[in-house]
């Protein structure tokens, strides 16, 4: 497997992670109150959201991307 495609999967796991670790700061309680007396979530949740998000479109992309031979 080329080394463009592990990255690819690694950085799409890693957007996961991210993604649900967000989806929980969300319903988190400190969001709850921040949400109550700001009308938004905490900073932390919405940047572990975007960055998950962020993270599995590059990783997407790296993974599909055909892979490129030197001397072809």
């Amino acid at each position: 497997m080329q080394p463009q495609r592990i990255i690819g999967i690694i950085l799409v796991v890693v957007g996961i992670v991210l993604l649900v670790m967000g989806i929980r700061a969300f319903d988190s309680f400190n969001s709850q109150i921040s949400k109550f007396f700001t009308g938004s979530p905490t900073d932390r949740a919405v940047w572990l959201t975007l960055g998950g998000i962020v993270a599995i479109g590059l990783g997407a992309g790296a993974a599909m991307l055909p892979s490129r031979s030197i001397g072809r």
